[in-house]
């Protein structure tokens, strides 16, 4: 399936706004769960719980309604969500993507939880990205010395190597574990290329801090996408933080374009 431009909007609503095809953001959104697998999946109607005690992405510790029309007895349910989100020591926070019910926003809202890192979903077709730059890399196949080439690279803490691990061992889709490295300084960019059915999704996307804008970031998304072009996938697609406005400028020169966004709300305090 190549998602194209017209596949990407579904009509506008009373504002003028372009409104996201739906079909398309569940599809991306099941995919999404599949190559980032939270070690807890539970349902409270279509809303998807998901906890990891082992790692603390958003992305696995996050409520994620999923019907726009499954909306009855939120406060009920909020409060039930806060009691497993407990359980595991987390603070609740909810994933509100388009498939949210609105009713849910407006109780948020009414509560006074702020919308924080809004991130945008885009697409793009393989075969019109600007990918066919830059050296060839092959993935690495030792799960163990990426992951510590993805924590240097990002300057997290050592602490978060077996979370990482546990979440990375846990995909099914075949994946490819991209690092570029410069002999005298080790690491210097890393990608996760999931290859699900005709999809390709790209994680995990850093360079380190004093070797950004200085192609590192490209080289290393180009190659992973053609690893997966190789693969046999025809749709690449990423997430991105709508602040990091020099990674969207590179996705957006690379022919991606936006499907839809989401943002995280989280009690004030936290």
């Amino acid at each position: 399936m190549v998602i194209t431009a017209v596949e990407r909007a579904s009509g506008t609503n009373n504002t003028g706004l372009v409104l996201p095809n739906l079909a398309i953001v569940r599809r991306l959104e099941a995919v999404g769960f599949r190559a980032w697998p939270a070690a807890s999946i539970q349902y409270d109607g279509s809303w998807q719980i998901r906890l990891t005690a082992g790692h603390p992405s958003k992305r696995l510790n996050s409520v994620n309604p999923l019907d726009p029309a499954d909306h009855d007895g939120i406060e009920v349910r909020v409060e039930r969500a806060a009691r497993r989100f407990d359980s595991y020591d987390r603070p609740l926070v909810f994933r509100q993507s388009p498939l949210a019910p609105p009713p849910l926003e407006s109780y948020l809202d009414a509560l006074g939880w702020p919308r924080f890192d809004e991130t945008i979903v885009m697409t793009g077709a393989i075969n019109s990205l600007d990918i066919d730059h830059g050296m060839d890399h092959l993935p690495m196949r030792d799960v163990g010395r990426y992951v510590d080439a993805s924590i240097a690279v990002h300057g997290r803490h050592q602490a978060l190597k077996p979370g990482l691990t546990e979440v990375l061992s846990a995909i099914r889709p075949p994946s490819g574990l991209f690092v570029l490295e410069q002999e005298a300084t080790g690491p210097v960019s890393t990608a996760l290329c999931v290859h699900d059915n005709d999809l390709a999704g790209l994680f995990e996307l850093a360079t380190r801090a004093d070797m950004r804008r200085s192609g590192y970031g490209r080289d290393v998304v180009t190659a992973a996408l053609r690893w997966a072009r190789h693969r046999g996938a025809e749709t690449a697609w990423l997430q991105v933080e709508s602040a990091n406005t020099a990674a969207v400028a590179l996705y957006k020169g690379l022919g991606f374009g936006e499907v839809y966004r989401y943002a995280y709300r989280q009690k004030p305090g936290y």
